[in-house]
């Protein structure tokens, strides 16, 4: 409960500071408001709003995938690749999030057959689907594409200033949060995280389970391709680079705790528009692309930061309340100081 309690909190804290940028957005800015103001600021964090999502299921299973940022520049590429090809887009969009899904299930087959550390085999598949968009794709661009295509990526649903991206991210908002909150899946998921050898005694198919994530994970970084290409209309080798760092900056925001068993879909929303408000506010008072760059950095150290000590403290408070002396640092396990 005192877990639960501490997520609320985190999250209650995250909407506070959504709530004080947008006022701040609104004070400095009279285009803040406006309704094409904020179809511009949600599409523009949509792509790796959707990556998050999977993302964070992945860090609440204790395991990290770095790749897709990679998997979404090689999905646009074979996109490209196959309009250029005359294969239509109602073919080649299903065979990009296949592709993806394959993908996926190499890192996860990795990760829980070879058993070898996520962070090292998708290190290496960063740089691997990377170059095999460069493969397929070239320096070239594709941006020969139907008007309806584009139209989906920076269009919005008539008659509303929402973008179809931000009605595709909160569609898989929704199932995946049921998914990982009132499921049994979620809680052999959140099971994996905290103990994945009590876990594993307990009767979860913990590699079944982890290579399922890394598929959808797979999938949905394809997705975000398909997107991103949609929008920028054009397909490059390139699309989505850096996207990693900022996906990673959002979960942890989130509140997902990046050594696994804790964190929340609800948090994880929250953290992609505060996100996205930040990055707009910055983009609206003109401050370089470098410095946006140092504030995601900065803000991924916090968020890391933040939670660890507040536990900490809390388990300091506990102790003394209880009357006995807390333990040095260095000698707390993980489950003792909250990790």
């Amino acid at each position: 409960m005192s877990r639960l309690t501490s997520l609320v909190r985190w999250e209650t804290l995250l909407a506070i500071v959504l709530i004080g940028l947008i006022w701040i957005g609104a004070a400095s800015s009279d285009v803040f408001l406006t309704p094409r103001n904020f179809s511009n600021l949600s599409a523009a964090v949509m792509e790796v709003a959707i990556m998050a999502l999977a993302m964070t299921l992945i860090i609440v299973a204790a395991e990290i995938d770095l790749s897709v940022e990679s998997m979404a520049g090689l999905a646009s590429a074979v996109l490209g690749l196959l309009w250029l090809s005359n294969v239509p887009l109602a073919v080649a969009i299903p065979l990009v999030l296949l592709m993806g899904a394959l993908g996926g299930l190499v890192n996860g087959l990795l990760v829980t057959v070879a058993g070898l550390p996520s962070l090292v085999v998708t290190l290496g598949t960063l740089a691997l689907f990377r170059g095999l968009a460069l493969v397929v794709l070239g320096p070239q661009a594709v941006s020969n594409f139907p008007p309806e295509f584009n139209a989906f990526g920076f269009g919005t649903v008539p008659g509303t200033p929402i973008p179809w991206p931000l009605v595709v991210f909160a569609i898989l908002a929704v199932l995946l949060g049921l998914l990982l909150h009132k499921t049994w899946i979620g809680r052999h998921i959140f099971a994996i995280g905290k103990n994945p050898e009590a876990a594993r005694f307990s009767g979860v198919r913990v590699w079944r389970l982890k290579a399922s994530l890394f598929v959808l994970s797979g999938t949905l970084a394809a997705l975000a391709g398909v997107i991103l290409t949609s929008r920028l209309s054009s397909a490059r080798a390139d699309t989505a680079s850096g996207l990693t760092l900022t996906a990673v900056t959002i979960v942890l925001l989130g509140g997902v705790s990046i050594f696994g068993g804790r964190g929340t879909i609800i948090g994880v929303v929250l953290a992609v528009f505060t996100l996205a408000v930040l990055q707009n506010e910055l983009r609206l008072a003109r401050v370089s692309a470098e410095l946006q760059s140092i504030t995601i950095g900065l803000l991924l150290i916090v968020s890391v930061a933040l939670p660890t000590i507040a536990r900490q403290a809390k388990y300091f408070v506990d102790r003394v309340r209880a009357g006995r002396a807390p333990p040095a640092a260095s000698a707390m396990t993980g489950e003792e100081s909250g990790i």
